[in-house]
Formats: C-alpha cells, sequence, structure tokens
C-alpha cells in the first residue's frame, strides 16, 4: 500500500527588507507549486510555519528570535514543523541549532528551491552554507504577498561595497546582476498580476549591470523597462553614493513614469566617520550630490538613512552631520543607532560613544527632521497629485490609504483618503488627489 503524504497549511512570517521579501515570495511561488501545500495567511491555521529573518542590525535579529521563540512555543499546540530561513540562517545557523531544538529545518539563501523538501519533512535540515555562490533567482514563480499595488523587483544579490559596520556581504555574497532580458520577463509577469507601481531593489541597485560589462546599467534597465512594460510607476531602491550614474536622474527628469524620487543611504557626513566606516565620498561631495539631484530632477522627493554613534563620532562630527540635515530638506529621513555586528572591521574598533549617547543624538537628529519632514508636507497641502490609491486604511474602515510619488511603499509616510471614495472604481487605482492637511509624515487628501 503506498504511503500518502500528509496535506500541508503553511504559514509563513517574512521580516527585514523588500530583498527578504522578494526571497518570501520565490519560496512561496515553490510551494505554490506543490499538491500536498496550501499556503494560508492565518497563521492559526497553519501547521507549518516559516520564519524569514533578517540579520542586519541587533534590533532586526532580535525581532527574528523573538519571532522564532513565539512560534517555538506554539509547537504541538496545532504547529507541527518550524521552518527558519533568510539571512540569520547563513551567519548564526549553528547558534540557533543548539539553542532553539524546536527548529525542524534551515533553508539557506543559496537553497530557496529546497523549501518544499523543509516543509513537508523530506529533510530535517534543508543545506546552507556561510559562504554564498554566484546563483542568482531567476524566471521562478512569485506569490505576491502584499497584494499588486506594488511589487519588487530584485535586480542584483549581493554586495562588494567594504563598509565596516556592515555584515551584509557576510550574508548574502559578492555583487552580481541579474541579465535585462530576464528582468524585463519578471516584470511583465509582475505586470500581468495586475501590479500597479515597479520598485527596483538590491543591495547596490545604482551599480546594476556594471559586472556585466553594460555602461549606465540601471539607466539601461530602466529606459528598457519603460519601452517594454506599462507600469505608470516605476521607482528605484537605493542609491549608493559611489556608483551614481548622472544619466539615471537625467532620464528621472524627462520621463514621468519614472518617479522623481531617490532614497540615498548616505550613513554619515563627517569625513572622519566616514574614512572609519570605508565610505565613499566627503561632505563637500555629498553637498554636490544633493544640488545636483535636485537641478536635474527639481520635483525630487529625496530620502536619506544615517547611522549614530558609530566609531569615531565624537560631538564635533555628529554636529556636522546634525548641520548637513538641517542644509539638505530631506523630505524623509531614517536614522539608527550603531550597533557592532559580528565579524566586521567596526566591531573591533575602539573610540565609540555610549550607548546613550549615541542614543541622544539619534533622537536629535530625527527630532530635526520630524521639523523638516513637517514643514515639507505642509507645503504640500492645497496642492493636487498624482497617488495611487491601495486599499481600505488598517486604522479604520472609513478611510483609505495611499501614497504620492513622494511616498515609496513601507518606507515613508501615507495618504489618508477622506473624501471622493465615491469616485474611485476597483483598488488598487490611480487617482488625483488635493492635500487637505499634513502631519510629519502623513497627509491627508480628497479625490478630485
Amino acid at each position: 500500500m503506498l504511503e500518502t503524504k500528509p496535506h500541508r497549511r503553511v504559514g509563513m512570517i517574512s521580516l527585514g527588507c523588500p530583498k527578504n521579501l522578494v526571497d518570501a515570495e520565490i519560496m512561496l511561488g515553490q510551494l505554490q507549486a506543490d499538491a500536498d501545500v496550501t499556503i494560508t495567511n492565518d497563521l492559526a491555521e497553519a501547521d507549518v510555519v516559516i520564519v524569514n529573518t533578517c540579520g542586519f542590525i541587533d534590533a532586526a535579529k532580535q525581532e527574528s528570535i523573538d519571532t522564532i521563540l513565539e512560534i517555538a512555543a506554539k509547537k504541538g499546540k496545532g504547529i507541527e514543523r518550524l521552518i527558519v530561513t533568510g539571512c540569520m540562517v547563513q551567519k548564526y545557523r549553528s547558534d540557533m541549532q543548539e539553542s532553539i531544538p524546536e527548529i525542524d529545518a534551515f533553508v539557506g539563501l543559496d537553497h530557496l528551491e529546497k523549501i518544499t523538501q523543509a516543509v513537508t519533512g523530506e529533510v530535517d535540515a534543508a543545506p546552507s552554507k556561510r559562504k554564498m555562490s554566484v546563483r542568482l533567482y531567476e524566471d521562478l514563480p512569485r506569490v505576491l504577498a502584499q497584494g499588486n499595488a506594488h511589487a519588487y523587483l530584485k535586480v542584483s544579490e549581493g554586495c562588494s561595497n567594504s563598509c565596516t559596520f556592515c555584515a551584509i556581504p557576510q550574508m548574502r555574497g559578492k555583487f552580481r546582476s541579474r541579465g535585462i532580458a530576464s528582468l524585463v520577463r519578471e516584470a511583465q509577469q509582475l505586470e500581468a498580476q495586475g501590479v500597479k507601481e515597479l520598485c527596483l531593489v538590491a543591495q547596490d541597485t545604482t551599480r546594476y549591470g556594471q559586472d556585466l560589462g553594460i555602461n549606465h546599467g540601471l539607466t539601461e534597465l530602466v529606459r528598457t523597462l519603460l519601452a517594454e512594460t506599462g507600469f505608470e510607476w516605476i521607482r528605484f531602491l537605493y542609491a549608493y553614493p559611489g556608483s551614481l550614474d548622472w544619466s539615471l536622474f537625467e532620464l528621472m527628469g524627462r520621463e514621468k513614469r519614472f518617479v522623481s524620487y531617490c532614497d540615498i543611504p548616505l550613513q554619515h557626513v563627517a569625513a572622519k566617520v566616514l574614512e572609519t566606516m570605508r565610505r565613499p565620498g566627503s561632505p563637500k561631495e555629498y553637498r554636490e550630490i544633493v544640488t545636483r539631484m535636485r537641478e536635474l530632477v527639481p520635483d525630487l522627493s529625496l530620502r536619506t538613512t544615517f547611522i549614530t554613534g558609530h566609531p569615531g563620532e565624537g560631538p564635533k562630527e555628529f554636529g556636522e552631520m546634525y548641520d548637513f540635515v538641517e542644509w539638505a530638506q530631506f523630505d524623509q529621513m531614517g536614522a539608527f543607532v550603531y550597533s557592532p555586528e559580528e565579524f566586521t572591521p567596526a566591531s573591533k574598533m575602539a573610540d565609540l560613544p555610549s550607548r546613550k549617547t549615541a542614543e541622544r543624538r539619534r533622537a536629535k537628529l530625527m527630532e530635526l527632521q520630524q521639523k523638516i519632514s513637517t514643514s515639507r508636507n505642509q507645503s504640500r497641502v492645497g496642492q493636487t497629485y498624482d497617488a495611487i490609491i491601495t486599499g481600505v486604511c488598517e486604522e479604520t474602515e472609513h478611510l483609505l490609504e495611499g501614497r504620492l510619488v513622494s511616498q515609496a511603499p513601507e518606507i515613508d509616510g501615507r495618504l489618508l483618503i477622506n473624501d471622493g471614495i465615491d469616485r474611485l472604481g476597483p483598488l488598487p487605482a490611480f487617482a488625483r488627489v488635493e492635500v487637505s492637511d499634513a502631519h510629519p509624515y502623513d497627509l491627508v487628501g480628497a479625490v478630485v
């Protein structure tokens, strides 16, 4: 008599960045193809749970561990198997295997196709290597985990920059680009699924194509996507200061569908700290970059990220960063406190500000940015903009929510719609919206 495989109901929790989300969607695509697996959004219905971890900074690692422990506590109470995937598997698999025996299987970043075997129990520990190969996941089915208002297209994998504070190259390997033809095929598949906005992502997006010998690689990719797809909005995340290509911003200034938005994580601006971080550029060059971006794209929305408390940051260096933020008037800004990452050069450096000092500096920087963001948002009141309306507001069914070009999904604030809702058809949809009220992060408006 043939032994039948048990039918598995699988839930997934994906943590961390958009690149991690794409990996999660690829794994869900593998699972959807198996007749013995059903994907569920309700963890209470799941007998197998996958936790797709993030290992970027201490807070992200702690969130991943807390989530794993929360699911582990439910083993035997409806949940039969716990699978752990993502960046933390690459770096901390042995530690987790020893300290959390409730984990049934690990799937590393280089073996996403093994997820079905891990879920069904054919393997107790799917392969995982600390060192990534040159492999790219191309032309594989994806299950869009967050609807079709937007989707991420991962244009490359890994990073070859040598930032002293960052462990991502250890986890995701060296930089390697996908081919343009493959990316266009995937973009067209996403468009066929009804995706409205395409977001190009990578660890070092502006370096796209360099390893393939493509001149102005990201510009060429965007130009091809504009010609061969019909997305109303295409945006990219993120711009690395050392691989900027001004042809990209010239294209942005000409093409309305290539939205006027740039996220350039500068991390710091003081020369001493940039040298310690092993980051390109200088305070003068960063001012020139911001100025030129705005010259080429006058309606540009500009976002950045900074680290406070990095080795080498004294009061003078923090003051330089504070003054820069006041000068630059970023539309959005994030800041986080430096946390030493194992096996990184920065983790062995002295001249480290105390945690309390770093947190105080972060709070001061964010207080300044809140005033700037509020002022820039208030300047939008009374103006009319194109917007994407994505669905019902999480907090109340009486409001819809969406975004302007200046608001990247899951990163920036929202646009709340309190009037003109009856003029909209099925969502997500594009509409003209007049902004009526402004807050530090969110805007309020009516469909016109």
